[in-house]
């Protein structure tokens, strides 16, 4: 597989230095990407430059994830409009060992071939530099004309009350070092990101050419935003993150299944590894026939086995069908918590002391008076008659029956359903 060809197809060039195909034509080569480690997890943006590693080491070139630990205590000024928190050791060594793993469902670390993937930190390295050896052998080769000059600086220093600290504004070099160093010891010859890098990226070309003597390439795709121009991976609640607990595997689901149709097919591109034929093969049929959301399935699919698991893809897709008054009372049992809150989030939410359910109490009773989710008992009574009262997907015909213990879903829950789609959803309060 040609490397280039395949990221222009999928839409994934946006600017790439002269000459980089023809390196990565004449022999295996090393590239890396930075990988911010302020977090314990990946959120769904950094997954466009894991899979240009992916398609880079498919290809048979070696990827290099770099984690930005030194940076990271530093602070990128591109993008931002003001100085982020620095994290301490501690909390970067912790954040780097779970994106490893998040990571490893991505790039073979494993393999014996020569083109494993690797893991690096520039902390490793940058920790050894005193500030005077830094400004002595690096800082003196790049001019401050040359730095201000960067997009990213310059938009900081006029837009930003603000301003850009001294910090902020070394973080360039640093950023450049690191490519020069990958390069002296890894043979590392093309950095890529995203294409707010550019400028960071470029930098460290130049110190490899001005202090080794040296050629490398810089390489970027395109930041994703939506087709309506809305910002990626954004919800209400937040970023969509890789890990289960920060964003649930129904939540993350349910975010690729919700795209819009003009943002499907291009996610499909970026986000899979589907061939072209069958990217093109599944938007013909999505065409013909748009509200089977071919697309759209097929995304949520790829993307939950991928990040999660097939056991978590099935789950997802039980889940989903719930509100759509399909699934099972033990369809309902196999849901965490977070998922169950994830799946009735909107829906009427009516606390019941844990006492009350312990002693058992009457099902008119505890839609009536300890929830008022029906306004009175005798309406209670003849939605039973009309068989149109489920409890924890279950029709509910007696007057008598009493909810205990036993009808608790995750000894916390009881959904209620009126009708076909009308939920409302009952929590245990052990106050």
């Amino acid at each position: 597989m040609k490397f280039i060809e395949e990221l222009k197809w999928r839409g994934m060039i946006h600017d790439m230095m002269p000459g980089t195909d023809q390196q990565l034509e004449q022999e295996m080569t090393a590239a890396y990407l930075g990988i911010d480690p302020t977090a314990d997890s990946l959120h769904i943006g950094h997954l466009v430059g894991v899979m240009m590693l992916k398609h880079f080491q498919e290809a048979g070139h070696k990827p290099i994830a770099l984690l930005g630990g030194a940076t990271g205590m530093i602070g990128d000024p591109s993008g931002k409009s003001k100085e982020r928190n620095l994290l301490d050791l501690e909390s970067l060594r912790h954040n780097q060992e779970a994106i490893k793993i998040q990571l490893s469902k991505f790039l073979d670390f494993e393999s014996q071939k020569e083109n494993a993937a690797e893991l690096v930190n520039n902390y490793d390295w940058m920790s050894q530099f005193s500030f005077l050896d830094f400004i002595r052998d690096v800082g003196k080769h790049i001019t401050v004309n040359y730095m201000a000059a960067k997009d990213s600086v310059k938009k900081r220093m006029k837009d930003s009350a603000e301003g850009l600290s001294f910090t902020e504004f070394s973080y360039q070099l640093v950023q450049g070092y690191d490519f020069l160093h990958l390069y002296r010891e890894n043979n590392c010859k093309i950095q890529m990101g995203g294409s707010d890098q550019w400028g960071n990226i470029t930098t460290g070309t130049e110190l490899i050419r001005r202090i080794a003597k040296g050629k490398a390439y810089a390489l970027t795709c395109p930041l994703i935003t939506k087709a309506d121009g809305g910002k990626f991976g954004k919800t209400e609640s937040g970023n969509i993150w890789l890990d289960p607990e920060r964003t649930s595997p129904y939540e993350f689901y349910q975010f690729w299944l919700n795209t819009s149709d003009a943002d499907a097919e291009k996610y499909l591109k970026i986000f899979t590894m589907f061939s072209q034929a069958q990217i093109k093969k599944m938007a013909e049929e999505h065409s013909e026939a748009p509200h089977t959301r071919i697309l759209q399935k097929a995304l949520a699919k790829s993307m939950t086995i991928n990040v999660h698991s097939e056991d978590d893809f099935e789950t997802a897709v039980e889940a989903s069908q719930i509100l759509f008054g399909k699934g099972t009372k033990a369809t309902l049992a196999k849901l965490s918590d977070k998922v169950i809150l994830d799946i009735f989030k909107g829906v009427p939410n009516f606390s019941v002391k844990q006492a009350t359910i312990e002693s058992g109490v009457n099902i008119i009773d505890l839609l009536a008076e300890h929830t008022q989710i029906f306004k009175s008992k005798g309406e209670v009574r003849r939605l039973m008659k009309e068989n149109g009262l489920s409890i924890n997907q279950e029709k509910e015909n007696s007057p008598d029956t009493v909810i205990d213990k036993a009808a608790l879903i995750n000894n916390k829950f009881i959904v209620i359903r009126r009708g076909k789609k009308k939920y409302f959803l009952i929590s245990i309060n052990n106050k």
